[in-house]
């Protein structure tokens, strides 16, 4: 376990802003808005931000907690860990998904240190984690990971919290380690297949919009499942390629009543771009499977339900396999629940854990 202190050299700083301004557009059709993807006037607007921006300020905000690296596995895990002023405190690991990072999680810092031991790692493959150097870093194998990582921390009960990949590796890691994990809260929880059970109409609708989902998988999955390495070349060399890819996301996966901040946008956007982690943070995909089966998850689960995430879950088909606890519908919100409902995550957070 290695003490860790980001320190971005200023030359990455001063190539990042010679390739902004020496960016070669391409067209746009007249009145294409969203029609075609991500529009140029919204995407030159963050790329003009990005020239400006102060890569210190959030550098300096990080490296205000108590950072890590450690080896696992043969990869490298780089992890904030803020424990509690309550010695007592329940340890709960969060984790990220894509195209997130641990940004994701600074606004929730202050609201659960009050009741958590809070460790935060990147994902291997993810932000100052670096990139993968071997195969077959799926969700499984991050989920084993994180035990490893818990039990170095000396945390011989703890809790598991996520969204996107985030949901699926807590869950996964309450498989792994039920005796040690207490619970399991997510704020993104995808049911599907075959119930022959009653339905609302609500919950009928959500279930045919996840099926949907299935069906007709987002692009970059296809991709990424295929070949994430073609894909890297591109995302690795452009950083507006880079901002392109990771900004449609934030805006068209949010809440459209509430605009995710551009500085936010463009700090999570450089957690790809200084590590060259576009091509391994794509590899989950593939090393975990288009499709695979259902999650198990044999402790008390909590479940926050996001009205503007890409699918939301049906409560039958997930009472079948999962001892639910909490059941929470949130007013607002889209995928990126850290970022966009804060202090409304955070109350669930603390309720869930709070009740068990």
């Amino acid at each position: 376990m290695n003490e860790f202190a980001i320190r971005v050299p200023e030359a990455d700083l001063d190539d990042l802003r010679g390739r902004l301004a020496r960016t070669r557009w391409p067209d746009e059709l007249p009145g294409a808005g969203w029609d075609y993807g991500i529009p140029l006037a919204r995407v030159q607007h963050l790329a003009s931000a990005w020239e400006n921006y102060d890569w210190r300020r959030h550098e300096a905000r990080l490296n205000a907690y108590p950072q890590f690296t450690t080896t696992i596995d043969g990869e490298n895990v780089w992890f904030l860990h803020v424990r509690s002023s309550d010695p007592a405190a329940l340890p709960l690991i969060l984790t990220h998904g894509w195209p997130g990072s641990p940004v994701e999680f600074l606004d929730l810092i202050p609201l659960l240190t009050q009741h958590f031991h809070l460790v935060i790692p990147a994902i291997p493959g993810y932000s100052f984690s670096g990139p993968t150097r071997s195969r077959g870093w799926g969700q499984q194998r991050v989920a084993e990971a994180w035990a490893t990582l818990m039990a170095r921390l000396g945390y011989a009960r703890y809790g598991a919290q996520g969204g996107d990949w985030g949901s699926g590796i807590s869950r996964l890691l309450a498989a792994h380690a039920p005796g040690h994990v207490v619970g399991v809260h997510v704020n993104f929880m995808p049911t599907g297949g075959a119930y022959d059970g009653p339905l609302s109409p609500s919950d009928r609708a959500r279930l045919e919009k996840t099926r949907a989902l299935a069906a007709n998988r987002h692009p970059h999955q296809i991709l990424f499942a295929a070949t994430p390495q073609t894909f890297a070349y591109a995302l690795t060399d452009s950083p507006v390629g880079q901002l392109a890819f990771l900004a449609e996301k934030f805006t068209t996966w949010a809440d459209p009543s509430f605009a995710i901040p551009d500085e936010a946008i463009l700090d999570d956007v450089m957690h790809y771009w200084l590590t060259r982690t576009a091509g391994s943070s794509s590899r989950l995909v593939k090393e975990s499977g288009l499709g695979a089966g259902p999650i198990p998850c044999p402790v008390p689960l909590g479940v926050a339900v996001l009205p503007h995430d890409i699918v939301q879950p049906v409560r039958p088909l997930v009472d079948l396999r999962h001892d639910v606890r909490r059941w929470s519908e949130f007013p607002r919100g889209g995928h990126f629940a850290a970022l966009e409902v804060p202090g409304l995550l955070a109350a669930d957070i603390v309720a869930f854990f709070g009740g068990l």
